[in-house]
């Protein structure tokens, strides 16, 4: 992981990823956020070798191919697995099912998207605040 990587958000609905645009934009990390509508497009991307992502914001329930499998795509992929890239579900469907199974194949979060604007800037910046400040295994010096 690297702490000044793109920001990768993976979201269909359109609304939802400008009003997460507005958010970042907010906040100002340097980052560059990178948005994509499905899971396809996004693995096409991560599986770029000069692309090392800070972290992954995923929905669930996507065309194409959905946020569970891109997870376990990224998992039985041995150069995206070895990149240690953060992988949180940012979704509104939190049902047990789906919590299990995310955590089942590894991720590293899940939250559910809440209703007020004012949530919404608290949760983002939550979550990159604890990754800002986590330390990864390909960040360790030998």
């Amino acid at each position: 992981m690297t702490k000044s990587g793109p920001i990768i958000v993976i979201e269909d609905d359109i609304d939802d990823q400008e009003i997460l645009d507005e958010v970042f934009k907010k906040l100002a990390y340097k980052n560059e956020i990178v948005f994509f509508d499905d899971g396809e497009g996004a693995f096409k991307y991560l599986c770029q070798p000069d692309i090392t992502p800070f972290l992954i914001l995923s929905d669930i329930n996507m065309p194409k191919l959905g946020g569970l499998e891109l997870r376990k795509m990224i998992q039985a992929d041995h150069e995206l697995r070895i990149k240690s890239i953060p992988f949180i579900f940012f979704t509104t469907t939190a049902n047990k099912t789906f919590v299990l199974e995310a955590y089942y194949n590894s991720v590293q979060g899940f939250f559910q998207k809440p209703n007020t604007l004012e949530e919404l800037e608290h949760r983002i910046k939550l979550i990159i605040e604890y990754w800002k400040e986590s330390i990864s295994p390909n960040r360790l010096e030998d």
